[in-house]
């Protein structure tokens, strides 16, 4: 899970009103999660395509479309996500069949050493304060000779969303992310040393920024911690909107670019 927020800068990371965030945003997600899916196909293609008698975790698992992909090839699947409202829509998706749901943080997951074979987790590390954290934890719970799959987005994400509320206010509206060198840097720190990371840009097209801001919202990116308590006016949103006509290509859409790493991680 996966993702840009429209909000103010963070220090620290409150889990809680992260939860809360994609909990409000449960039943709306799939309709808005077409980038998602995107991501998540492209990370889930690096995967053996058989995973009969094999254990994997899907962590920030969302409302279980890759769950159900993964069950689809076999696996044996534990749906985990920060958001019990998650996990309720995974559960209706994905049943009970082969499948055990589980809340918790992926900075502290709570399995026993080795328990799986592969971990699987889709735009959902991005959430944690420390990358090197979850990583450890993956680490820890994946057999020996398994393998984590993760994908987490880059510095350089919505670079054009926030150059257009740049000129608008001094708010920070959108989210920081790590850079590539980081992700390089919480692997060597939390010793997983055999890895191959691909860089891959995306741009999603939208006929509005209206759209996009939609988008974000109906995932439930819309929080991080020191966000203040305050409603964005839709004037400032017309004039985001007017700003990002800037952008606008040959066939009248405009771009929503973001950088992603998909990493394998043998372990």
């Amino acid at each position: 899970m996966n993702q840009a927020v429209l909000a103010e800068p963070t220090k620290t990371v409150n889990k809680k009103a992260i939860a809360e965030a994609f909990g409000r945003a449960a039943n709306t997600y799939d309709q808005h999660a077409a980038f998602q899916r995107d991501v998540g196909h492209r990370l889930l293609d690096k995967m053996p395509s058989d995973l009969s008698d094999k254990t994997v975790l899907d962590i920030g698992c969302g409302t279980g479309y890759f769950s159900h992909e993964l069950l689809k090839r076999g696996a044996t699947v534990v749906c985990f996500d920060l958001s019990d409202k998650m996990l309720a829509e995974a559960r209706a998706r994905c049943g009970e069949l082969d499948v055990h749901y589980q809340q918790g943080d992926a900075e502290c997951l709570p399995f026993d050493s080795g328990s799986f074979d592969y971990i699987f987790s889709s735009l959902a590390l991005q959430w944690c304060e420390d990358l090197s954290v979850p990583l450890r934890e993956i680490k820890r719970v994946v057999k020996p000779e398994g393998s984590a799959y993760i994908s987490t987005l880059l510095d350089g994400s919505l670079l054009e969303l926030k150059k257009a509320w740049a000129k608008i206010d001094s708010y920070q509206h959108v989210n920081d992310f790590i850079s590539f060198n980081q992700v390089k840097i919480a692997l060597a720190q939390s010793e997983c040393h055999a890895h191959q990371l691909d860089l891959a840009p995306i741009t999603v097209w939208y006929e509005t920024a209206f759209t996009l801001m939609r988008d974000l919202k109906g995932i439930g990116a819309t929080h991080v911690d020191g966000r203040a308590n305050r409603l964005t006016s839709r004037r400032a949103l017309l004039k985001v909107e007017h700003e990002y006509q800037t952008y606008r290509n040959h066939q009248g859409l405009l771009p929503a670019t973001y950088q992603v790493c998909l990493g394998v991680i043998n372990l």
